[in-house]
This record gives C-alpha cells, structure tokens and sequence, in this order.
C-alpha cells in the first residue's frame, strides 16, 4: 500500500520541483540582458568616474553575488547548493538584505491575501452551484447562474480598479492602499487586526468577486451530471428529503474535483494576486516581485519563483495524499 501509493506521488513531487527549479535557473541565463552588466552601467550613467581596475573587481563581485561566476555547469551545482543551504543571496537594490529575508517578511501578506480569497470563494461558489442544479428553476438560481457568467470574464486589475475607485475614492470608507495605517504599532491586538481587515478587505473582495463564478460553473456543470445518477434517482424515488439528497448524494460526490481544482487553482490564484497586490500597493510578494523586475533584481526574482513553485507544488501534493480520505471509491493502491 505504502509503495504504490506514498512512493510514485513523492517522486513525481519531486521531479516536479526538481524541473520547476532548473528553469528558474536556465529561462534568466536566456535572456539578452546581463544584470551585471547593467548595473555598471546604471552606475556609470550616474556620471561616477570608476577606475578600470575598480570597474572589473566590482564586476567579478556582482558576478559572485548573483551567482554567475564560472561556466554554466558551475552556475548550476552553486546555485543547488546555496538553494539547499537556504542562501538565495543579496537583493542588490536592498543591499546588503538577504533574499530569503525581503520574502519572509512579505510572504505572509500573499499567503493571507491568497488564502483567504481562494477559501471563501470556493466555498461560496460550490455551494451555489450545488443550488443551481437542485434548484435550477428558481429565480435565485437563475439569476446567480447570470451573475457568475457576466462577472467571471473580468480581469483582476479592472475589477480591482472599480473597487477602489468605488469604495476608496468616491465613498472612501475603505483605505486606498498598503497593509495597515502608517503609524500603527505592529501586534497581535484587537486595533491593529481591525486596521489590518480594513486594508485586506478590498484586495480579497476583487478577488472572490471573480473566483466564486469559476468555482460555480465547475460545480454547477460537475453536479448537473450527478443529477440522473442512479443512487440519485433511487433516493428520489425512495422519498428522502430534498435537503438530504442535495447535500449527501449531489454535493457531496461532485466535491471531490472541486478540491482538485482548489488546489490547482493556487498557481492561477497566485498570479491575480500579484495584479491584485500592484493595484492596491499591498505589501506582499507581488508589489516585491514588481519591484525586483523594474530595478533587475536578478536574485529577488528568482526567489519569488522558486516560492511560488515549492508552494503550488505542495499544495497539490497534499491533496493528492488526502484523496482516499476524501472519496472511497479512491483506494491506496
């Protein structure tokens, strides 16, 4: 049991891991641009006169600190050896900060943000799509079933934008931008977790706005197949309530994909995220990762992805071992 089930899900895990993580380290080295390169020219564009002898040694040091001194080969074992070391280098435009630092500190806002959106969302929406098809002729049903189809295509930006000009500008009853109100001292205290809801309320709203139609459709279409089922039909006929065959007949088997897709949807929610963060000035790993881009942060950048690929890819493999909990039909063989 143990080895058909545990052993191939790990090593598929990290195969996945293993590929994820070399091309966050060959698509950088493919591109034209040298960041080494051009931060001396940054630098010397500034009018500063640098000695040539001082011009090469800052070059063989920038070269070391992103991690590109030697051929390619020698590139590839220092970079796995300073990844398992935990060392992802110095952010060169927060000198000396540590990489893995700057995303400690900003990993928790997009965790929260993500989490948070993804979860109510899919809660939401599967529960409407599960009335959807036990009710589909109800006026409420009909009318959620045309909401989700003309909110679903919107882009994250717009929707974020309409929001905030909605209820940051016009009725400013929500602040326009960044994690909590300058000044406010740091705690785990009533004030500050108001001033922080207040602030995340917005950034999490544009998000499950959109999502919960995704989560709708999936459900409404995946339940709508269940409904001639023949267990459903028998229970119909065997004159159990309608509650009761909605929730432990219909809800309950079409569920099992919606979880795959919660966990499939944490990449895809991962970069709204990022849009959603730029809009509102959040204070999370897409503002840093837009940050890094602009000013050529060759480490930042390839940190944050490596986050975001260890991170989906756990998620994905914990739903995968908790199937068999989820659905007796899957078996650990």
């Amino acid at each position: 049991m143990f080895k058909k089930f545990f052993i191939p899900r790990m090593i598929q895990y990290f195969t996945v891991l293993f590929i994820g993580i070399t091309l966050v380290f060959v698509i950088p080295r493919l591109l034209p641009s040298d960041p080494v390169s051009t931060q001396l020219h940054r630098m010397t564009s500034q009018g500063q006169y640098l000695d040539p002898a001082a011009v090469e040694e800052m070059r063989e040091t920038l070269q070391e600190l992103y991690g590109l001194k030697g051929g390619m080969l020698q590139q590839y074992f220092s970079y796995w050896k300073r990844l398992f070391t935990g060392d992802l280098g110095p952010s060169f435009t927060q000198f000396p900060t540590p990489v893995i630092a700057l995303i400690r500190m900003s990993l928790p806002w997009t965790l929260g943000l993500l989490l948070a959106s993804l979860s109510l969302s899919w809660m939401i929406g599967t529960v409407l799509g599960g009335i959807k098809v036990s009710f589909p002729n109800s006026p409420f049903s009909k009318a959620t079933e045309l909401l989700a189809m003309g909110i679903r295509p919107i882009p994250y930006y717009i929707m974020a934008l309409v929001l905030l000009i909605l209820f940051a500008f016009l009725f400013p009853v929500f602040p326009m931008a960044g994690g909590y109100s300058v000044g406010s001292k740091v705690g785990f205290n009533a004030r500050f977790i108001k001033d922080l809801l207040r602030h995340s309320f917005l950034p999490i709203l544009s998000m499950v706005v959109l999502e919960i139609g995704g989560w709708f459709l999936q459900m409404r279409n995946v339940a709508s197949n269940l409904v001639e089922e023949d267990y459903v039909v028998y229970a119909e006929a065997s004159g159990l309530p309608k509650s009761k065959i909605v929730f432990s007949y219909i809800m309950r088997n079409a569920i099992v994909p919606q979880i795959t897709g919660f966990g499939l949807n944490l990449g895809f929610v991962f970069g709204g995220a990022l849009i959603t963060e730029m809009v509102f000035s959040y204070p999370g790993m897409g503002t840093l990762l837009y940050s890094a881009i602009i000013a050529g942060d060759y480490n930042l950048i390839m940190g944050i992805n490596i986050f975001s690929i260890v991170g989906v890819s756990t998620a994905m493999l914990i739903i995968d071992l908790l199937y068999p909990l989820l659905d007796p039909r899957v078996r650990y063989q």
